[in-house]
């Protein structure tokens, strides 16, 4: 087949291009340019997004032997993640733009332009895995290696994408993966893990959050309503948050307290017990199912709620074009705007973005 391997500059990449060309496949590998102003981003060998990274991934596209290629996606990147991104927590929530980036630059922007040039597939370097299921149809399943698998922020792809996505490192650990990438002779084997976001260059989310929404002064209240402190922008905040609320004065019964919620519009941060945290049922809206069509029946399955997050025994049923899931145990720190992705077992079932939380 001919492929497109999306080369950040990071080793996973590399080495997934790696096998690619290892399997016989036609691979032209590719760098995404995402910041309209490279300096603006990061800086420095990070993995993703800075002119480093650029030229770490050509030096890798040279070993290999392959065409190399720099898209410049980023006017689309900062209208689709970057504004977006702002747009959430000015409204009170709390997104995850590197599952906007799959769902809408490297598994649609990418996707699309690579399917209209006559490629087959696109390879990429998430630690996921991808099965035949009985129907023929293409499941996604969790990677071998838990602490790096990315199924969750895969959740967001659809039957088509899936078809049209190869995942390499799925079933192989880290440490293999990075011991590959020396014995090919790969500069980028102990490059380090990106683990912020990328277009925050100093990983201040609350910082870069206050340049680009200004300063927007509020209150803190109890759950009684009393005022307990004052802030300049409730988007600096999410639920669940414990460090850098500026109390103004202590609980009565000295316990620590946590926000609970976040009114965009008067812009007050409610504070509380850890207690007051507990959900046992979620609902999400704009559901994407990674099969062709979502679930006929009540899933009783398993639901993540953040990135590196624990499992959650769950039961998932839609309704009314909204994903309703009612939890085994409590969880805690459940923000709107997060993702909720659905499991069955090893496999995604599919995703959707949590609008409302309840005890």
């Amino acid at each position: 087949m001919r492929v497109i391997a999306a080369m950040s500059g990071g080793v996973d990449s590399a080495v997934a291009a790696a096998r690619a060309v290892d399997a016989g496949h036609d691979v032209t590998g590719i760098h995404l340019a995402l910041s309209r102003n490279p300096q603006s981003y990061r800086s420095g060998a990070r993995g993703c997004c800075s002119i480093e990274d650029a030229g770490d991934a050509r030096r890798a596209a040279d070993v290999l032997g392959i065409p190399f290629y720099v898209w410049d996606l980023s006017e689309r990147f900062h209208a689709d993640v970057v504004e977006d991104f702002l747009s959430e927590y000015a409204a009170g929530r709390t997104p995850n733009p590197c599952m906007r980036c799959n769902e809408r630059i490297k598994f649609e922007a990418v996707l699309d332009r690579a399917i209209a040039l006559g490629f087959d597939a696109v390879v990429t370097g998430h630690y996921a895995r991808l099965a035949t299921g009985r129907g023929g149809e293409v499941e996604l399943h969790r990677a071998v290696d838990d602490g790096k698998d990315q199924s969750y922020v895969l959740g967001v792809l659809t039957q088509e994408q899936l078809r049209h996505s190869m995942f390499p490192l799925g079933d192989t650990p880290k440490e293999q993966v990075r011991a590959e990438a020396a014995e090919r002779g790969l500069a980028v084997a102990d490059k380090p893990d990106s683990h912020d976001i990328c277009f925050i260059a100093d990983g201040d989310t609350a910082g870069f959050l206050r340049r680009e929404l200004g300063a927007q002064p509020g209150a803190v209240v109890d759950t009684a309503g009393e005022p307990v402190g004052a802030h300049d922008g409730a988007y600096a905040f999410t639920v669940g948050q414990r460090r850098g609320l500026r109390l103004g004065r202590p609980a009565p019964d000295g316990k620590p307290r946590y926000v609970l919620d976040i009114e965009p519009v008067s812009g007050t941060v409610t504070v509380g017990p850890h207690e007051a945290l507990e959900v046992r049922r979620l609902e999400g809206i704009r559901p994407r199912w990674c099969g062709d069509d979502g679930p006929n029946a009540p899933i009783e399955g398993a639901v993540q709620l953040r990135a590196h997050g624990a499992e959650h025994v769950a039961t998932a049923t839609v309704v009314d074009d909204r994903l309703i899931v009612e939890l085994g145990e409590p969880a805690t720190g459940v923000a709107p705007g997060q993702s909720v992705v659905v499991y069955d077992g090893t496999r995604v079932v599919g995703s959707a973005t949590i609008a409302s939380s309840a005890t």
